[in-house]
């Protein structure tokens, strides 16, 4: 599946695009509010390579947080190693969290799965910056974590909503990827510091 096949991401000026391409129906048994974990089983591959990867991008976060202090630059290979794993969990996170029926591919290629996740790699970044952006985030991520909440309390919703109709509404569907959206918004500048854009309050 090509990226133009998919679904495009909502504009924003922040250089991360993320959406999830809505589906016309889903699998009443695995996307129920008492079958769910079975997903969760059959991704705990996926899983243990994103701890592992996981485990990686930090160490890769580390040596770009000295290399923005003495350079101003975001090494273009540890940068692009970043995002592929963000995608790769995008990836996983669609699928057990109900949003998509396909099994995603053991890959972090775009255009594999029907979900986006771009970015746009900044070529000269403030060089102070990394000192302080993990404290700078924090308000955004308060307010996101209230906005998760009432994620959560959708998803259960929907959960039901499928179990009947075999659909996931598409006003909680849209709701959930926004927060989402937020969520890797936040991450990529505070904690990835892989942009000097501050995060938007917004889902969209």
């Amino acid at each position: 599946m090509s990226t133009d096949a998919m679904a495009s991401a909502p504009s924003s000026d922040f250089p991360l695009r993320y959406d999830v391409q809505y589906p016309d129906s889903l699998n009443r048994v695995l996307n129920n509010p008492f079958l769910f974990w079975i997903k969760w089983i059959l991704a705990i591959p996926h899983l243990a390579i994103l701890y592992v990867l996981g485990l990686v991008v930090w160490v890769v976060v580390v040596i770009a947080f000295f290399s923005i202090l003495f350079t101003k630059k975001y090494p273009r290979g540890m940068y692009d190693f970043a995002v592929n794993y963000m995608r790769w969990q995008a990836n996983v996170y669609a699928y057990i969290f109900m949003l998509r029926d396909e099994y995603p591919p053991f890959s972090w290629d775009a255009g594999q799965y029907p979900v986006t996740l771009e970015t746009t790699y900044q070529d000269e970044m403030s060089r102070f910056a990394p000192l302080y952006k993990w404290i700078f985030v924090i308000p955004n991520l308060i307010v996101w974590y209230l906005v998760a909440i009432v994620a959560v309390v959708l998803w259960v919703v929907a959960g039901f909503a499928i179990l009947f109709t075999g659909k996931f509404p598409r006003g909680m569907f849209d709701f959930i990827v926004g927060t989402s959206r937020w969520y890797h918004r936040a991450y990529m500048y505070g904690f990835y510091l892989m942009t000097d854009k501050y995060p938007p309050f917004s889902m969209k």
